[in-house]
C-alpha cells in the first residue's frame, strides 16, 4: 500500500510540475494561476474520485490510496498556495492575496461539490 501511495504521489507531483510550467509559460504568473488551477482541478477530481470509489464502484476501493492519497495529494498544492499568499502579503499585494485566498477556497469547494454532483449524475 505504501508503494502505491508513493507511486501515485510521484505521478501527481510530475503532473503538477508539468501543468505549472505550461500555465506559467502560457499566461505568466502575476496572479498564482497555476496553483489556483491545479487546486480547483484537484478538488474537482477528488470529488469525482470520492463518489466513484466510495459510492459507485466499491470494487475500486483499492485505488483510493494510489489515486486520492498519492496522486491527488501530490497534485494539489495547498502548501504552495499558503506560501504564495504569504509572499503576496510580504509584497503588500493585499488585493491579489485576498482575492487569491477567497477564490481558491470558494471555487475549490465548488469544484469538489461539482465533481460529486457530476459523478452522482452518471
Amino acid at each position: 500500500m505504501y508503494l502505491s501511495v508513493a507511486l501515485g504521489g510521484a505521478f501527481g507531483a510530475m503532473a503538477r510540475f508539468a501543468m505549472t510550467r505550461f500555465i506559467n509559460h502560457s499566461w505568466g504568473h502575476t496572479f498564482p494561476l497555476a496553483t489556483f488551477s491545479i487546486n480547483v482541478l484537484g478538488s474537482f477530481l477528488m470529488g469525482m474520485a470520492f463518489v466513484l470509489i466510495a459510492e459507485r464502484v466499491p470494487a475500486f476501493e483499492s485505488l483510493r490510496p494510489v489515486l486520492m492519497v498519492g496522486f491527488l495529494g501530490a497534485f494539489t498544492t495547498f502548501s504552495t498556495f499558503s506560501l504564495e499568499i504569504v509572499a503576496l502579503i510580504n509584497q503588500q499585494a493585499w488585493l491579489t492575496a485576498a482575492s487569491y485566498l477567497l477564490l481558491s477556497c470558494v471555487v475549490g469547494i465548488a469544484a469538489l461539490a461539482a465533481g460529486i454532483a457530476i459523478a452522482r449524475a452518471f
